[in-house]
């Protein structure tokens, strides 16, 4: 009972002084990054769409972007698993445009800034598993991102994973 009593009397000096936990939710940072892919699964020669979503949560314009995407630790340590990217487009009122940018290097301007407050703005990269790939792995890949808005500030968020593909044997 006395060590209920010393936990009952710690936790309440805890709460008075604020330093107890609160169960607040997370609050959305100024830009979102997120992935979907179209499917699970692929076997060798097979194709995946693997969208990423960028979300202005500020109150400026997102003018700038930078991107990157890598695979995981996981995917490169399976050699035998061989794939790249084979196509961008954006998503417009219009329908789909072709981006550029594919590797690993800046895939920022292929969002098609600027991205008006609450507004987002997605990007699909077709994933091309080839057909003398191995089979039995998983294909998986991180970001990081920075973008400038109109009022001069920036931010910075990463890493963000995809979602992994199997790659199934036939």
């Amino acid at each position: 009972m006395r060590r209920i009593g010393l936990a009952g009397i710690f936790a309440l000096v805890l709460a008075l002084f604020g330093l107890a936990p609160s169960a607040s939710a997370a609050e959305a940072g100024p830009t979102d990054l997120t992935f979907t892919t179209d499917s699970a699964t692929t076997t060798p020669g097979g194709t995946v769409n693997l969208s990423m979503t960028l979300t202005n949560n500020n109150t400026y314009d997102v003018w700038f972007i930078h991107q990157t995407i890598e695979p995981t630790w996981l995917t490169t340590q399976r050699p035998d698993l061989k794939y790249s990217f084979t196509g961008c487009s954006l998503a417009t009122a219009a329908g789909s445009v072709p981006c550029s940018g594919t590797g690993p290097a800046n895939l920022g301007t292929n969002y098609g800034a600027t991205i008006p407050p609450g507004q987002s703005r997605t990007v699909t990269l077709t994933l091309q598993v080839a057909a003398d790939s191995g089979c039995n792995g998983n294909i998986g890949f991180y970001s990081y991102f920075y973008a400038e808005f109109s009022d001069s500030t920036s931010t910075s968020g990463g890493p963000v994973y995809t979602p992994e593909t199997r790659v199934l044997c036939a």
